[in-house]
């Protein structure tokens, strides 16, 4: 049985959509109703926001703010309603450590309880030395005091951390969790066991919402996952059960999320395709206020609407428009 539940930053973690006017402005009353529905589902530990699904890149820094504050005040309201705390987290991207600082301070101040720092995106092109990937992470807890998220960027990516990097961030006492994407399975569970082994209070969850079960089989203690922004009932069941060791219930509730599962990543890795489609499928249930996404991405064609709704159809799941 797993230990899972008698540590702070354990369990299931959606990364929320943020919805748009079609003029591109911010619903903040439909974020709001949302924020609410999702953090309201009992077994939802906390809510991340401004996170990749929640289109981060498109958002000014004020604009991250807003969003930081409603869904802080939504998340409090459904934490009174269910007699449980449910966390507020901001994703953070920026460049340089000083801009990360003024990010992490403003989110905290907007009513973030910690955030999610995704590495610094020009990585992607010119890679880093571990000296600066490790003290980037040490900037932003010395400089913010803020409760530290790790975002691990996949292995094939020059963002993505090596286990001797992770190993000299989880000494720092800001970093709570990683979020592991690093997708490389064959490291999967020995990443894990060296991690917990150095930081058993600091937790690593999944992100792999193409490779779920796997990863919350061979060692997690929970997920961070744009999907349970979307299904939050199905992938309470799912990490629940993983998580509990119980094997058939975590098969069962596979079953029942695979078919929605491919409908939203198409065989492929999380990525604004598949946040698109996720905010799409909701909106075509009447589960979320609009299907516009910000650009530079483009609208969806009146077709692929069409098929994602007949997608939805086809599994019985209910389409109002």
């Amino acid at each position: 049985m797993s230990n899972w539940n008698d540590q702070p930053w354990s369990g299931v973690f959606p990364a929320t959509l943020c919805p748009f006017h079609r003029d591109e402005s911010i619903d903040e009353e439909g974020l709001a109703r949302y924020i609410e529905e999702i953090a309201g589902v009992d077994g939802i530990e906390g809510v991340v926001c401004n996170g990749h699904t929640g289109e981060i890149m498109s958002l000014r820094p004020q604009e991250r703010d807003a969003v930081t504050s409603v869904v802080r005040t939504s998340a409090d309201k459904a934490g009174s309603a269910k007699n449980r705390p449910v966390k507020t987290i901001t994703g953070i991207s920026a460049e340089g450590s000083f801009e990360a600082i003024d990010q992490a301070k403003s989110a905290r101040d907007a009513g973030a309880e910690a955030i999610l720092l995704m590495p610094p995106h020009h990585w992607l092109r010119f890679g880093r030395s571990s000296e600066t990937a490790v003290g980037f992470i040490r900037d932003v807890a010395e400089g913010s005091g803020v409760p530290i998220i790790i975002h691990q960027y996949p292995a094939w990516t020059k963002a993505g951390y090596t286990l001797d990097e992770m190993m000299e961030m989880v000494k720092i006492p800001e970093v709570v969790m990683i979020k592991m994407g690093t997708r490389d399975m064959s490291r999967w569970l020995y990443d894990y066991e060296q991690l917990k082994a150095a930081a058993p209070h600091v937790s690593i969850v999944t992100c792999h919402d193409e490779f779920l079960l796997p990863t919350l089989l061979e060692g997690a203690d929970g997920a961070l996952i744009g999907f349970a922004g979307f299904a939050p009932e199905l992938m309470v069941d799912i990490v629940h059960a993983a998580l509990n060791g119980d094997l058939e219930g975590a098969r069962k509730a596979r079953e029942t999320v695979a078919p929605l599962d491919r409908l939203i990543y198409n065989f492929g890795e999380p990525g604004c395709g598949a946040h698109q489609r996720m905010k799409v499928a909701r909106w075509l249930m009447g589960r979320f206020p609009s299907p516009h996404f910000r650009r530079p991405v483009r609208p969806l064609s009146p077709a692929g609407i069409q098929d994602i709704r007949d997608q939805l159809r086809a599994i019985d799941y209910p389409v109002v428009r």
